[in-house]
């Protein structure tokens, strides 16, 4: 029976990390084949200290390591872990996940059946039960509101662009080197490319289900989309075909305001046709998300949330992408160049409205 690799990277997250080790404890999966490393980013609050006490406790598992990240970032944690990895089989999953008892089994099925890498469906629920979180869930769970990724939607098992917390085999990873330390977002995005590139493909099951804490502020909440905006913008700069032309919407739409803000001395027209556009879109989730979950009054504010996430996303894209960064000067050879860019970039923006009406089509597919 292959060996797995268990990956679990935290920083500050002492609360969280709880729950995933809980998880980890009751996976049928035989424990004396799984490898646990547990990666910590020097972290402030007890983080570490949860980690040695599992390390102390948990005996029925092959092997229990305790590792140093001292760049913080998840990219170091990975090449911290990998480094110290033995297993067939790779698996990393963030602190503030839970799964199911047959998670790693699920995965090693796939595995088994001559997939290199594999995952399924992960999704967002509450740690906090609130009303208002339900709504800030209910946003981030909206395909305007959360991404097109099939591993958040899908219903049917096929290849798909990516995944989130995939299970590898462990010569993927030797095949294609170790993530770029310089991304602090996005390595996973950097990584699955260069893993394309080099002829692997990404198998999604929706037998394979994991569910990751949602953000319990707007705030929080607010600021990891900016943070997500931004490093797809820098990351673009080096790497633009990492990533879907979906995640440039929201900086389309950041543009389109722009635009028609500063068309308002000629023609007023710009503005009312982007607004009512943009409104249907707004309130089409809003319907969405009643005929879901029912009516409750917080979800009279799902279109200003989402409305929100879209501009703080595209800002943080555009900001990433024009900001001086001395990472990005630093291996000038990683770069594709201007002209290639724009090119890229171009026949993606043509290319959107048919890969959106596909999607569609596909998400419609999934659900009949």
């Amino acid at each position: 029976m292959d060996k797995v690799s268990f990956i679990i990277i935290a920083y500050n997250a002492e609360n969280a990390l709880s729950f995933s080790l809980s998880s980890l404890n009751k996976q049928d999966y035989p424990h004396e084949n799984i490898e646990v490393i547990l990666v910590d980013g020097m972290s402030s609050d007890g983080t570490k200290q949860k980690m040695i006490s599992f390390q102390k406790t948990e005996t029925s598992f092959a092997k229990v390591l305790v590792l140093d990240n001292p760049k913080h970032i998840l990219s170091s944690g990975w090449n911290v872990a990998l480094k110290e990895a033995t297993g067939d089989v790779i698996l990393r999953v963030d602190a503030h996940t839970v799964f199911p008892e047959n998670f790693i089994s699920s995965n090693m099925k796939i595995i088994n059946d001559g997939k290199d890498i594999c995952g399924g469906k992960v999704l967002s629920i509450l740690q906090n039960d609130t009303s208002w979180n339900r709504t800030l869930l209910s946003a981030e769970n909206s395909m305007f509101g959360g991404g097109f990724s099939f591993f958040r939607r899908g219903e049917i098992s096929r290849y798909t662009d990516t995944l989130a917390f995939a299970a590898y085999r462990k010569e993927v990873f030797d095949s294609v080197g170790q993530y770029d330390e310089r991304l602090v977002r996005t390595e996973d995005n950097e990584m699955h490319y260069r893993m394309r590139k080099a002829g692997y493909k990404f198998f999604f099951s929706p037998d394979i289900v994991s569910y990751r804490f949602s953000r319990s502020s707007l705030k929080a909440l607010l600021k990891q989309k900016y943070l997500n905006g931004y490093w797809v913008g820098l990351t673009h700069r080096v790497s633009p075909m990492a990533f879907s032309v979906f995640y440039l919407v929201p900086l389309l739409f950041v543009l389109a305001i722009v635009i028609t803000i500063a068309s308002i001395p000629i023609t007023i027209w710009p503005v009312i046709i982007l607004a009512i556009v943009y409104l249907f879109v707004l309130l089409l989730s809003l319907f969405a998300a009643i005929l879901k979950e029912g009516y409750r009054w917080s979800l009279l504010l799902l279109p200003i949330i989402i409305f929100l996430l879209h501009l703080h996303y595209g800002v943080g894209t555009a900001v990433g992408l024009c900001v001086e960064d001395k990472w990005i000067s630093t291996n000038k050879s990683d770069q594709k160049g201007l002209l290639f860019n724009l090119l890229y970039w171009a026949v993606e923006l043509i290319l959107l409205p048919f890969k959106a009406m596909m999607w569609t089509l596909q998400l419609l597919a999934c659900n009949h």
